[in-house]
Protein backbone atom coordinates (compact mmCIF):
# COMPACT_ATOMS: atom_id res chain seq x y z
CA UNK A 1 0.00 0.00 0.00
CA UNK A 2 1.35 3.42 -0.68
CA UNK A 3 0.95 6.80 0.98
CA UNK A 4 -1.78 7.76 -2.61
CA UNK A 5 -4.02 4.73 -1.39
CA UNK A 6 -3.92 5.26 2.39
CA UNK A 7 -7.02 6.71 3.71
CA UNK A 8 -6.91 8.50 6.93
CA UNK A 9 -9.61 10.58 8.91
CA UNK A 10 -9.52 14.07 7.94
CA UNK A 11 -8.49 14.98 11.69
CA UNK A 12 -4.96 12.86 11.60
CA UNK A 13 -4.07 14.02 8.47
CA UNK A 14 -1.51 17.15 8.89
CA UNK A 15 -2.38 20.26 8.45
CA UNK A 16 -0.53 22.10 5.32
CA UNK A 17 -0.75 25.07 7.29
CA UNK A 18 0.51 24.23 10.53
CA UNK A 19 4.28 26.46 10.58
CA UNK A 20 1.80 28.93 10.26
CA UNK A 21 -0.20 28.63 13.34
CA UNK A 22 2.39 28.31 15.71
CA UNK A 23 3.64 30.60 17.71
CA UNK A 24 7.12 32.54 16.79
CA UNK A 25 8.30 30.91 20.57
CA UNK A 26 7.52 27.76 19.07
CA UNK A 27 9.45 27.43 16.24
CA UNK A 28 12.93 26.34 17.05
CA UNK A 29 15.60 27.82 14.54
CA UNK A 30 18.14 24.97 13.66
CA UNK A 31 20.95 24.24 16.34
CA UNK A 32 24.42 24.88 14.80
CA UNK A 33 27.73 25.51 16.83
CA UNK A 34 27.51 26.75 20.08
CA UNK A 35 23.86 26.22 20.22
CA UNK A 36 24.11 22.44 19.45
CA UNK A 37 26.66 21.93 22.06
CA UNK A 38 24.93 23.78 24.30
CA UNK A 39 21.51 21.86 24.00
CA UNK A 40 23.78 18.63 24.03
CA UNK A 41 25.17 19.69 27.67
CA UNK A 42 22.31 20.77 28.89
CA UNK A 43 20.41 17.77 28.18
CA UNK A 44 23.15 15.74 30.08
CA UNK A 45 22.98 17.95 32.96
CA UNK A 46 19.54 18.54 33.23
CA UNK A 47 18.94 21.32 35.84
CA UNK A 48 22.32 21.60 37.86
CA UNK A 49 24.02 24.22 35.49
CA UNK A 50 21.30 27.39 35.45
CA UNK A 51 22.39 30.39 32.50
CA UNK A 52 24.41 27.22 30.83
CA UNK A 53 26.41 28.84 27.61
CA UNK A 54 29.29 28.18 25.67
CA UNK A 55 31.62 30.53 24.12
CA UNK A 56 34.02 29.09 20.98
CA UNK A 57 37.12 30.86 20.91
CA UNK A 58 40.42 30.04 19.24
CA UNK A 59 42.51 28.65 22.53
CA UNK A 60 39.12 26.62 23.03
CA UNK A 61 35.87 27.07 25.16
CA UNK A 62 34.62 29.04 27.64
CA UNK A 63 31.87 27.36 29.87
CA UNK A 64 29.82 29.59 31.32
CA UNK A 65 26.66 29.84 34.12
CA UNK A 66 25.84 28.92 37.90
CA UNK A 67 25.47 25.44 40.10
CA UNK A 68 25.16 24.96 43.34
CA UNK A 69 27.94 22.18 43.46
CA UNK A 70 31.29 21.81 42.48
CA UNK A 71 30.19 18.66 41.65
CA UNK A 72 27.91 19.83 38.63
CA UNK A 73 30.55 21.81 37.88
CA UNK A 74 32.72 18.54 37.06
CA UNK A 75 30.11 17.12 35.25
CA UNK A 76 29.57 20.23 32.74
CA UNK A 77 33.27 20.28 31.90
CA UNK A 78 33.34 15.99 31.13
CA UNK A 79 30.45 16.66 29.18
CA UNK A 80 31.75 19.32 27.46
CA UNK A 81 34.89 17.07 26.87
CA UNK A 82 32.91 14.44 25.81
CA UNK A 83 30.87 16.71 23.15
CA UNK A 84 33.01 18.80 21.86
CA UNK A 85 36.26 18.13 20.08
CA UNK A 86 38.14 21.30 21.33
CA UNK A 87 39.95 21.61 24.16
CA UNK A 88 38.38 23.77 27.41
CA UNK A 89 40.29 27.17 27.64
CA UNK A 90 38.18 27.76 30.81
CA UNK A 91 35.34 26.76 33.05
CA UNK A 92 33.44 30.16 34.17
CA UNK A 93 31.18 27.99 36.18
CA UNK A 94 30.09 29.90 39.35
CA UNK A 95 29.53 27.87 42.18
CA UNK A 96 26.96 29.82 44.53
Amino acid sequence: MNADTLMLPPAMLPSPKLSSQLLPSQLSPPQTGDDRLEALMQRRLGNRIRDLRVLRLPAGLIIQGRAATYHAKQLATHAAMEFADEPIAANEIEVL
